[in-house]
Parts: C-alpha cells; structure tokens; sequence
C-alpha cells in the first residue's frame, strides 16, 4: 500500500522549483514509488564550500527540499500545507563533483507532524550524508508561532 494521498508527478514536481533555491542548485526529482521518493542535485562551484567539496547546507538544502515536498504528497492540501520543523544532517562522506542522490522514507506520518529519513548517496552509491526532517502538518488557516 502506498504512503501517497496524491501520486506525485515528476514533471510538475520539478516545475515548482523554477525561481527557487532548488532551480539554483540543480535539483530535480527522479523517481518514487510506493515507500519513497528521490530526487538530485549537482555537486559543482554551486553547492561547493570554499575548499571545493559539497558544502553541507546545500546537503540540508536536498534534503530539506525532498522531505517537505514528500510531506505535501501526503496531506489534504485543501485542509492542511507543511512547513519544516527541525533538519539534522550527519556528513559522512566528501564529495567533489557528479551529483548526489537522496532517497526520503517515512519514519512518521503522523496527524501534526512528519519524520523522513534521507539519505544522500554519491555516484559510486557511497552514502554521504544521512538527515532526519521533521515536518509540522497545519491547518490552513493557522497562524504559525511569531
């Protein structure tokens, strides 16, 4: 059975990037299924930090990117959106060019709140960052916290 209340659609999920960091960084959505959903990015000057690896805010950034967007494929959009709550990411591994790949799982989807696992694997399928979202689930409608 799958965690979807909407099939995501590739190619419209890539549309909602334009003009936004992840246009910036080259990210794009590859692929899901019934347990996950992947998604790119390239690792090249723009996600480098200055010594020339991937910075890891633009890992966060991948991460953080798929696992809302994860989320919104799982609500009621016109009852609820999602906003992040709290992003952790342990870099484990140094990348200097190609792309990276990450793979969101459900760890928690809840009635207020979601938990994805992301992990980032490099060309060679070497696991280089593994990240854990926590998304909150609110009420259209709401406020949230000043």
């Amino acid at each position: 059975m799958s965690l979807w209340r909407r099939t995501p659609d590739i190619d419209g999920l890539n549309a909602t990037l334009k003009n936004t960091i992840g246009e910036q960084l080259d990210i794009r959505f590859e692929s899901f299924d019934d347990e996950s959903i992947t998604a790119s990015m390239v690792v090249d000057s723009r996600t480098h930090q200055p010594y020339g690896l991937l910075h890891g805010g633009a890992s966060v950034v991948l991460a953080e990117t798929l696992g809302s967007t994860a989320s919104y494929q799982c609500i009621d959009v016109e009852k609820f959106y999602c906003v992040g709550l709290e992003v952790n990411a342990n870099h484990l591994r140094a990348v200097r060019s190609g792309r990276v790949t990450a793979v969101a799982r459900a760890v928690h989807l809840g009635r207020s709140t979601h938990v994805w696992d992301i992990r980032l694997t490099t060309e060679e399928g070497k696991t280089s960052c593994i990240s854990r979202l926590t998304v909150a689930v609110v009420a259209l409608g709401s406020e949230l916290p000043k």
